[in-house]
């Protein structure tokens, strides 16, 4: 059994590549090192849009992803042959999923119930939902969603900060930890999502409306997306 944050950044910020991409070696390491001390086995660097390979920590696995800016939401693709890059709002969640399965990976729908209208999709071949670490209250409305979809739920931090790997995680049942027996262990449903909460954690959250309202990822693209506002139970 591994316990693996499928959902992490090495940034704290969107944008600015040039910046971010000289940055993401120092990012990768402290989400390493923290994991670490959150005795995690791994953690998957879902960036936005792109996927960079890192240097193996000597302690903690990091397995590659990408979290992919669809036109109804994010996407998460986790396995061993991401795609390098994508555009932003260019893919439906129909191509980014095809894209997903066509380099062996599993797709997942992040943050159902936050900027996204992805879930609303009941005729995508998706691999999982996830419950989001920055809004767990949300946990039982994705519990329904997983099972209307008959799918299994992960889970992953969202972790943009450092501080904030490991609130949610998935337990998985695999023989050996690699992005081919994630994949696996996905699809077979060998997989369980955990959640950390703490007095601190409900602090954060406060923090985290604030950043998410001013934000406004999905607005942004040239279509504007369905769905985008406060999850629910998060108010």
């Amino acid at each position: 059994m591994y316990r693996v944050d499928l959902h992490t950044h090495t940034r704290f910020f969107h944008g600015h590549r040039a910046i971010g991409d000289r940055f993401d070696p120092v990012g990768v390491r402290l989400l390493t090192e923290m994991a670490d001390r959150r005795s995690l086995d791994g953690v998957v660097t879902t960036n936005h849009d792109y996927y960079t390979a890192f240097d193996p920590s000597p302690d903690v696995e990091t397995l590659p992803g990408i979290e992919i800016t669809t036109d109804r939401g994010h996407v998460l693709v986790v396995g061993p042959d991401p795609p390098a890059a994508t555009k932003p709002g260019a893919l439906s969640p129909r191509e980014a999923v095809a894209l997903a399965h066509d380099r062996g990976c599993a797709a997942i729908v992040a943050h159902p119930f936050r900027n996204s209208s992805v879930r609303e999709l009941d005729d995508v071949p998706f691999d999982a939902i996830e419950v989001n670490g920055k809004h767990p209250r949300s946990r039982p409305l994705v519990e329904e969603l997983a099972e209307d979809r008959d799918l299994p739920l992960v889970g992953g931090s969202d972790a943009h900060y450092p501080f904030e790997v490991g609130r949610a995680y998935t337990v998985i049942e695999a023989d050996r930890l690699t992005p081919e027996g994630i994949v696996d262990a996905i699809r077979d449903g060998r997989v369980s999502a955990r959640v950390h909460r703490s007095w601190y954690d409900r602090l954060l959250r406060k923090g985290y409306r604030t950043i998410h309202d001013r934000k406004r990822v999905i607005d942004a693209l040239e279509r504007p997306t369905p769905g985008v506002g406060r999850p629910p139970g998060e108010d």
